[in-house]
């Protein structure tokens, strides 16, 4: 029964936190100190938080001098965050006041604007880099390093073996020059400067020692390499007055290194409420603790996240073990929530949740540990942060909950999971399953979850007359973001027909026409090291990759034969664009023809286009409804794991659970095997986290001077591998909990090696999980 305006704050504040569930009402009772608020997929978190913030605002009367900082991972996040606690101040009878909800990016902007000259950053004449530009900064960066450091480059020359053939030096030079050194250099500089290294504490790791007492066994110095490219990526951007987002941070941090504006920030902030805390970095989690510090040197705050939700760690600085750590110290001293009851689902789905997290801590061990079934032996003492999973079963609510429709009832059995001879029986059995379900709701809310992006446009193909057949639209995300390469792609080529003799445009111009397939993928710097022979050979050249060939001087036949207004058609058909793709090409050649003016040539156009595609202000044409969501009804979306975070739909399709998805395994690319059986950018991240490991504490922050402890590169790869397995599984823990009331999961016993060629199938092997959750769950297996 609703209160009358004259009840007093504190039977409103009472009546809020009873709407809550008890999880979500341990977090609404918070009144200060340190809490870790570890929430399984469907609790409620954000809703809870967003309580728990209006009863904190509420109770310590905090307004615009006195306030609660709330930080959460994206601004769409923040938009929905703040909303809520807004409603919740309003039925308390309070103004939206006392509180603010930001990215830790634009906290930590917020913070460096203020104190410009202490943050060291001049935001009137400094330029935030955006990802275009970076890339070409790196490959600048590569360049420089090379020529300043030749020793050092001609052992990664010469790499394992090499007999002097000046064939082999061109392509390795080629392999080093456009994608070795640039993807280690991207790869380092994010992880040391969000863990907040210098080039010089990474040359300093570099010569640390084994933890596990076995050779070194460094062949490159691959951190000394990685320092060199960083300390070039540094000056270019000091040089073109550039930051990146982590600049921001260590602006930030720089700010409240001084004493008086530290005390002035202390003083405005009450607390910090941190959301998606398992991906944050050691950087971002620094300076939450600073401004949630109290005068007493106590911390007021609240992180609340899911590491068995981290799944970005293998290709961002975020690592999961340092919450994992929090949540550890917590719960020593009894300030662990365990937010563990979730109304999403359906009982079955959670059944098939927790399995999977037990059955993975199980078997998936560290290196060193051994793997395969651990029942029948005595498990090793594993450290929690070093386990795949954080033991948390899914529960359901309490009767009662006031979540509407809480836990549903299971479409038939709530699981199915099948195991068709063939990717297209996987695909024949998903459009009857949907025909069932059309059948019964004629509305209905429908996932296809994929692992990789040309999964889903597979599907697309095959599933493109579902709205004809039976009435439900079909949406693929991922059209969405090929329409946004558009600009880059066409770009590209243009650069190639300008510079067809450039061994960097041709490679390239085919690299785009394989990601559309218009060619078979293969080693491009092969072909690319001698562009003429390639593109002309002689009566006694070995033709190279005749298709290729072929299409690349169709592609410069055109160059010769049509104006410039129809040269763009004439690429964009080339590598085969659907509706929405060729809609964006026709939008992009007229916003190229107004910049080039009155000029007409081939070096304008790329000009032209090269302003387009570092301005990142193209928007793609979207032939479907502006208005349509991800989970709209009567729909059929079709989407990544990695993009389903955060959302569910009442029927979840999981198809193409082989193992060589997921978990899938480290590998190395065929022309990068002269350095040896792993990649430097995998082996300095991981050597990078292990010494970051062994000196940070959390709530300690980074000391100012440490001796880092580096694993060789076969343990190094070895790590790595271990952590990708442990993401992988995680991400297939996501797409389980996306379900409401049917998950159905298929594993074809035939499907493709490589989904760049799906049409090529082989005899694959099941994900692993999927046998086990068939035995322990007695599941049916269609």
């Amino acid at each position: 029964m609703p209160l009358k305006p004259a009840a007093a704050l504190d039977d409103r504040l009472q009546l809020l936190l009873h709407r809550l569930r008890p999880g979500q009402r341990a977090m609404g009772e918070w009144i200060g100190g340190e809490l870790a608020v570890s929430a399984v997929p469907g609790a409620g978190k954000s809703t809870g938080m967003a309580a728990a913030a209006a009863l904190t605002v509420a109770r310590q009367r905090l307004n615009l001098r006195r306030y609660l900082v709330v930080v959460t991972f994206t601004r769409s996040a923040t938009n929905n965050l703040k909303a809520k606690i807004c409603a919740n101040l309003a039925q308390l009878g309070l103004p939206p006041l006392g509180f603010s909800v930001n990215t830790l990016h634009g906290l930590a902007l917020q913070i460096a604007s203020r104190h410009r000259d202490r943050a060291g950053l001049d935001l009137d004449t400094v330029t935030l880099i955006a990802p275009n530009q970076s890339h070409r900064l790196i490959r600048t960066c590569v360049d420089r390093w090379i020529a300043a450091d030749p020793p050092l480059y001609q052992q990664l020359l010469e790499g394992q073996s090499f007999d002097g053939e000046e064939a082999e030096r061109l392509r390795r030079q080629s392999v080093l020059r456009t994608e070795i050194l640039p993807d280690l250099a991207h790869t380092v500089i994010r992880e040391a400067k969000s863990s907040g290294l210098g080039p010089e504490q990474l040359r300093s790791l570099a010569l640390g020692s084994s933890s596990y007492g076995h050779p070194q066994g460094r062949s490159y110095d691959i951190l000394t390499v990685a320092a060199g490219l960083y300390d070039q990526y540094q000056t270019q951007l000091q040089s073109q007055n550039l930051i990146d987002y982590e600049d921001m941070i260590l602006g930030a941090l720089r700010v409240l290194e001084d004493p008086a504006l530290r005390q002035f920030w202390q003083d405005q902030v009450f607390g910090v409420f941190e959301d998606e805390a398992q991906d944050s970095t050691p950087l971002q989690s620094e300076l939450l603790e600073i401004l949630a510090t109290t005068a007493e040197g106590d911390r007021n705050l609240v992180r609340v996240g899911d590491p068995n939700q981290a799944i970005n760690s293998t290709f961002t600085p975020a690592d999961p073990s340092f919450f994992q750590g929090f949540c550890q110290r917590c719960q020593s001293q009894g300030r662990l929530v365990e937010l563990d009851q979730a109304g999403r689902s359906t009982a079955q789905v959670m059944a098939v949740a927790n399995q999977m997290i037990h059955w993975v801590n199980d078997r998936v061990l560290p290196p060193g540990l051994g793997t395969g079934p651990g029942r029948d032996r005595p498990q090793p003492q594993i450290s929690p942060e070093r386990l795949p999973f954080r033991l948390q079963d899914i529960r359901p609510v309490d009767p009662g909950d006031p979540q509407a429709d809480a836990n549903p009832a299971p479409l038939g059995v709530g699981v199915e999971i099948l195991q068709p001879p063939t990717i297209d029986h996987s695909i024949a059995l998903i459009r009857q399953r949907i025909g069932a379900i059309v059948a019964q709701d004629p509305e209905p809310q429908i996932a296809i979850l994929v692992r990789e992006n040309r999964q889903g446009q597979f599907l697309a193909q095959h599933l493109g007359d579902l709205e004809t057949e039976l009435g439900v639209r079909l949406y693929e995300v991922g059209q969405q973001q090929r329409q946004s390469h558009v600009p880059r792609e066409l770009w590209q080529l243009v650069q190639f027909l300008q510079r067809p003799h450039s061994p960097d445009a041709l490679k390239a111009a085919l690299a785009v026409l394989a990601d559309r397939q218009r060619i078979a993928p293969q080693d491009f710097n092969a072909l690319a090291i001698a562009p003429e022979q390639f593109l002309y050979p002689g009566p006694l050249d070995r033709p190279l990759s005749p298709p290729a060939q072929r299409l690349c001087t169709q592609l410069l036949r055109a160059r010769l034969e049509l104006p410039l207004g129809d040269l763009l058609g004439f690429l964009a058909s080339s590598l085969a664009y659907g509706q929405g793709e060729l809609a964006t090409a026709d939008k992009l050649i007229d916003q190229a023809l107004q910049r080039m003016g009155g000029e007409r040539s081939l070096e304008a156009l790329e000009r032209a286009l090269g302003e387009i595609v570092s301005s990142e202000r193209f928007d793609p044409v979207d032939t479907e409804d502006p208005e349509s969501l991800y989970g709209r009804k009567g729909q059929v979306t079709i989407i990544t794991m990695h993009k389903a975070k955060g959302l569910d739909w009442d029927y979840v399709f999981v198809p193409f659970l082989q193992a060589n998805v997921i978990p899938g395994q480290m590998w190395v690319p065929q022309q990068a095997q002269f350095l040896g059986d792993f990649t430097l950018g995998e082996v300095a991240r991981t050597q990078i986290r292990h010494g970051l490991h062994q000196v940070y504490r959390p709530g300690e922050g980074l000391p100012q001077q440490w001796e880092g402890v580096l694993l060789s590169e076969t343990q190094a790869w070895e790590e790595a591998a271990y952590r990708k397995r442990s993401e992988e599984y995680r991400l297939l823990y996501v797409a389980l909990t996306r379900a409401k009331k049917l998950l159905w999961l298929s594993a074809a016993q035939q499907a493709p090696f490589n989904w760049k060629k799906p049409e090529k199938l082989d005899r694959q092997s099941p994900c692993p999980v999927i046998p086990a959750l068939i035995q322990h769950l007695s599941l049916p297996r269609s």
